[in-house]
């Protein structure tokens, strides 16, 4: 198990060189530059955009630049951000605990729904549950993040409060009048939470169904029927244990699905986390801020990975990785 976690290590590093450079060549290839915005304000002199952009090192070709920032990255350096010249590691560092708890947090709630409901359904073949359950999870799997998030917007912020009901908040982490407690935070997480987990919900829950069916139709659940065991202890005791194995290895590809969907919910409720403070660079052609958060997510992404892939392994003794 050692040789496997050092080998898939070292195999992460071309891989985030390459999402690197891929990074850097488009962020530089794209119209527009961090001082676009000074040329064209009318006040600002000619010669003072052309100084700005020297000092920032853009006349000089991207590969150069590219080779420049490689090299101050193998010291731990990840520039400073051309929109304020603060350090990009501090900047991320101050929001990526806002994403992580985000995410997680729509992670967990996913999982503690999406796997009774499957595990149910698939107990209750052909009912009216099952059909329910299936006809839902497509309905979730095919709506767009931002589509369902602007939808819960809608019932549980506007509605809610036309209707004299206890609404959400839409916006930010805490509230003022809230004074910025637990219960505040946990109010002001909730819409971003649902609206991450639901498509997950139904992706995982279709996913335990199916596995949970070809698994209850195996030979050793017949038998441990015939011996007269309680329906509880076939299902969970003999079934399920298989059955929910996969899902740790789709959890871990779903991982990066969760991280682009904070990019686009953190967007909508003025999350403070790492994937607004993205949007927020590309808008402003932040390129070592792009390079910094993207370089964040490659490294979440291939960690998490990599632990489902061990979990994986740990969990079914019949897993041996050379």
């Amino acid at each position: 198990m050692t040789r496997y976690v050092v080998r898939r290590l070292l195999q992460m590093i071309p891989l985030l060189l390459g999402v690197t450079f891929v990074t850097f060549a488009v962020s530089n290839l794209m119209p527009g530059s961090p001082v676009s915005n000074l040329r064209a304000n009318p006040r600002a002199r000619p010669e003072d955009a052309a100084r700005i952009a020297e000092q920032l090192g853009l006349n000089e070709p991207w590969p150069e630049r590219y080779a420049q920032w490689l090299s101050h990255l193998v010291r731990g350096d990840l520039g400073l951000s051309l929109y304020n010249y603060t350090p990009v590691r501090d900047r991320i560092l101050n929001v990526l605990p806002n994403t992580l708890l985000l995410t997680s947090s729509a992670l967990l709630f996913a999982l503690l729904l999406a796997v009774p409901l499957g595990v149910y359904a698939a107990v209750r073949h052909k009912t009216w549950f099952d059909h329910l359950a299936t006809v839902g999870a497509v309905v979730m799997f095919a709506m767009p993040t931002f589509w369902l998030a602007l939808l819960l917007v809608i019932l549980f912020a506007l509605k809610f409060n036309e209707w004299g009901l206890p609404s959400l908040p839409v916006g930010g982490m805490t509230d003022a009048r809230g004074g910025g407690g637990l219960l505040d935070r946990v109010e002001h997480l909730i819409l971003p939470v649902a609206s991450l987990a639901l498509i997950q919900i139904g992706v995982w829950s279709a996913y335990i169904r199916s596995s949970m069916l070809e698994v209850l139709g195996q030979d050793y659940v017949r038998t441990a029927r015939a011996k007269g065991l309680r329906q509880s202890a076939v299902v969970y005791a003999h079934a399920f244990r298989n059955a929910f194995l996969p899902l740790v290895t789709l959890v871990g590809l779903s991982l990066p699905d969760l991280f682009a969907g904070a990019v686009i919910i953190e967007q909508i409720f003025a999350w403070n986390g790492v994937g607004r403070l993205t949007l927020e660079a590309v808008s402003r052609r932040d390129y070592t801020l792009v390079m910094g958060t993207t370089l964040m997510f490659a490294v979440l992404t291939m960690t998490a990975n990599l632990f489902a892939d061990v979990m994986y392994a740990v969990l079914d003794p019949r897993i041996r990785y050379d």
